[in-house]
C-alpha cells in the first residue's frame, strides 16, 4: 500500500510499502522560511505481526534542521482491531554531537460509525515535556481527514491549537 498526506495543511509526504513489512517515506514543508527546507526520511520496518498485534521499529530523519542532522529512532507496538486499537511506542532522538532522549508515545483510537473514528496521539519526553493530540477521524473508501486540537505540554500554561491532516490512499 502506498500513501500520499498532508500533516497541517503545509507538511506533504508520501508512504509507500516496499513489501509487507518493509516501508519508506518522506516530505519536506511546502512553506519554509530561509534556507533550505528541512527534508524527512521514515524507514519502518514490522518485526512481529500477528492478528491483533503488529510491532514495528523505524526512524524519523531530518536532513536540514540547523547544523547537523537529527531525528528519532523508535519501536512501536499496536494491539487491537480495525475497530478499536492502542498503540505505545518509545524512541530516542538524536543529533549531531548532542546527547539524545526519550521519548514515549501512548496513542489509541475506537471507531464511533462506519466512517468515524475517534483518536488520540500522545508523546511525553525529557522533563515531562509533549504534546496531547485528540480529534476525529473522518474516513472514505480511500481519502481520510483528522480534524482536532493538539496542545504541548510546558510550565508555560495551557495553550491549544488546530490539528488538520488527509490522507489518500493511492492504489
Amino acid at each position: 500500500e502506498s500513501y500520499f498526506g498532508v500533516f497541517e495543511v503545509f507538511m506533504p509526504f508520501v508512504q509507500v510499502g516496499v513489501t509487507d513489512r518493509l516501508s519508506l517515506g518522506g516530505g519536506t514543508p511546502l512553506v519554509f522560511g530561509a534556507g533550505e527546507p528541512p527534508i524527512w526520511f521514515t524507514p519502518k520496518f514490522r518485526v512481529f505481526s500477528t492478528a491483533r498485534t503488529d510491532v514495528s521499529v523505524g526512524t524519523l530523519h531530518f536532513w536540514n534542521v540547523g547544523e547537523h542532522n537529527a531525528g528519532i529512532a523508535y519501536g512501536v507496538a499496536t494491539h487491537g482491531t480495525a475497530d478499536s486499537a492502542v498503540t505505545a511506542g518509545l524512541g530516542y532522538t538524536y543529533s549531531g554531537t548532542d546527547v539524545g532522549s526519550a521519548v514515549v508515545m501512548i496513542g489509541g483510537e475506537r471507531r464511533a460509525t462506519r466512517s468515524v473514528k475517534l483518536i488520540t496521539e500522545n508523546y511525553i519526553g525529557r522533563g515531562g515535556h509533549g504534546v496531547l493530540m485528540g480529534g476525529v477521524r473522518f474516513m472514505g473508501e480511500r481519502l481520510s481527514a483528522d480534524v482536532g486540537l493538539f496542545s504541548p505540554i510546558t510550565s508555560a500554561g495551557f495553550f491549544a491549537g488546530p490539528m488538520v491532516n488527509f490522507v489518500w490512499k493511492m492504489k
